[in-house]
């Protein structure tokens, strides 16, 4: 068990919680979410030790093992691969590295034999034996193939780096995980092999991520940061979403009587848990519903931006995009070819590939590259707008208030009033509209980009990793926003629950070859036909 007492972290006059009192134990998963800024890194940071608090304590049990996701992704540059992971079990490296100096004495003595029994004691209750084996197969289980587990952690990609960090976090199954943002990086694949394996975790796990779908399939409760407050839920996020957001209708609803409103809540509990119950994650764990009390339930403070695409200048025709023959080479290396498709009005495509390769399919798409092979036709009635996964070009050049930097995208209306009415939605008011465009965070600027394209009033959006930089009430708004807009969308993303619940169709791009399903996206990731396909495809890249 971890309990926190009478928490609190300040700097200055900022608090950035106060009072924080929680209990958290084993066999539970706890997400912590809340706006960025609001401390979910800096907690997990105070729990293992990092931070000091202005005031409180943090206590584990007696004898617990903790472990984590380490950010600084060169701190092991000069050691091997296996032996990183092996590191991540603090106490049997030790074993090991005491046996090891021992054994190698050349005047061995009877106080190094007792030690040295000891110690082999020690390494077997610790199942020291299978300890390498161990390490070796859960690095194949991430994605780390074994002619890499030799090779210094400095000869290895940053993907590959942050795949032998996660396996040095999980390995020994220590009694308290500690993840910040742990998806990462990962592909498909890997998510849902880490998805299962955290499912089974007996011990606790406290989890930051941006991903909804990794927090729904391993998240037993919720740790929301609102306020300055932490409260602890019960439920994975799409409950404590979903549950907060019908809570704030009832109180919004005047006419409502109590004995209605408790009713409506138990039938939500009531098809939550069933629908819960069918899915591949349901484990012991997700029993946590069953013992939910209707009175813990609130609605969230949080505000959630306003993405609405609907508002079109014109409606489009049924001729929206014709692909014929598309290929795209950067200094000899062949990013895409042989790229050919039509796109049906309503269509909403999820485009895979390699990332360069697809954000260089969407400079061609929205016309920022002209040079290509091939041909692309719009058709007449189409008008786009588009989010590219590298904004940082829309903030250079003049220095200008939000207000004169988005009304330059506005088609029709200029007025002051208009413009200010479309950065409200997206969360900008009073002052904050005036302040300059260079100086934005992130995830204000995505916010700003989102602002720009619903003034463009098009009707067919091109999104290139919109998700980066935003925080869950803004991914949240955008994939509602996205799944009401009745034009046209093709888009990437790592957010496995955006594309699941926007793509009608998914489209993957390869250096010679490609693939047209007109499937949802976890059809097209687990049909054992599309499988063999993709391999097909691959093999050729190679």
């Amino acid at each position: 068990m971890i309990t926190v007492s009478n928490l609190s972290l300040r700097y200055g006059k900022r608090a950035l919680f106060e009072d924080v009192n929680l209990k958290f134990t084993a066999g539970n998963c706890y997400g912590i979410i809340g706006a960025n800024g609001a401390g979910k890194s800096t907690f997990l940071k105070i729990l293992q030790g990092d931070v000091d608090p202005t005031t409180g304590q943090v206590a584990f049990s007696k004898g617990m093992r903790s472990a984590s996701l380490k950010q600084d992704h060169y701190e092991f540059d000069e050691l091997p691969v296996l032996e990183t992971v092996l590191r991540g079990h603090k106490t049997l490296w030790a074993v090991m590295q005491e046996k090891e100096t021992i054994y190698a004495k050349a005047d061995f003595t009877e106080e190094d034999g007792v030690r040295a029994g000891e110690l082999e004691n020690t390494f077997n209750e610790m199942d020291g034996w299978n300890a390498e084996s161990g390490a070796a197969e859960l690095l194949s289980h991430l994605g780390i193939h074994e002619d890499l587990h030799t090779k210094l952690m400095k000869e290895l990609d940053g993907n590959q780096k942050v795949r032998v960090l996660l396996a040095q976090a999980l390995y020994g199954n220590p009694d308290i995980l500690f993840l910040d943002e742990p998806t990462n990086d990962l592909d498909v694949q890997t998510i849902n092999w880490l998805e299962d394996f955290l499912a089974d975790y007996q011990g606790i796990i406290l989890v930051v991520s941006h991903d909804r779908h990794f927090l729904d399939a391993v998240c037993t409760n919720i740790v929301d940061i609102d306020y300055g407050k932490m409260t602890i839920y019960s439920g994975n996020y799409s409950f404590w979403y979903q549950s907060s957001q019908l809570v704030a209708r009832q109180k919004a609803d005047s006419n409502k009587k109590a004995e209605d409103r408790i009713k409506e809540l138990q039938e939500f509990i009531r098809r939550f848990s069933a629908n819960a119950s069918k899915s591949r994650q349901a484990t012991s764990r997700k029993k946590a519903l069953d013992k939910i009390n209707l009175e813990d339930i609130r609605p969230s403070n949080r505000k959630y931006p306003g993405i609405v695409f609907n508002n079109f200048l014109r409606e489009a025709g049924n001729e929206i995009l014709h692909v014929q023959g598309l290929s795209k080479t950067v200094n000899g290396q062949t990013l895409f070819s042989n790229v050919h498709f039509n796109i049906n009005k309503g269509d909403k495509i999820a485009i895979l590939g390699n990332s360069i390769a697809v954000s260089a399919f969407f400079d061609i798409l929205s016309g920022n590259d002209t040079d290509y092979k091939g041909t692309i036709n719009w058709g007449v009635t189409t008008t786009r707008a588009s989010m590219p996964s590298d904004n940082s070009p829309y903030f250079e050049g003049e220095d200008m208030n939000l207000i004169d930097w988005l009304r330059q995208y506005s088609p029709e209306e200029k007025d002051e009033t208009f413009i200010r009415s479309f950065l409200g939605r997206m969360l900008f008011s009073g002052e904050e509209v005036l302040k300059s465009c260079k100086v934005l965070s992130g995830g204000e600027k995505m916010r700003c980009m989102f602002s720009r394209m619903m003034l463009m009033r098009a009707n067919v959006l091109l999104f290139d990793e919109p998700t980066n930089h935003l925080d869950l009430e803004s991914i949240t708004a955008l994939n509602n926003g996205m799944a009401d807009f009745r034009g046209t969308i093709l888009f990437s993303s790592r957010d496995h629950e955006l594309v699941e619940t926007i793509a009608t169709r998914v489209i993957e791009i390869a250096p010679k070859g490609m693939l047209d399903k007109e499937m949802d996206f976890d059809t097209f990731i687990n049909s054992e036909v599309v499988a063999a396909q993709r391999e097909e495809l691959h093999k050729k890249k190679k």
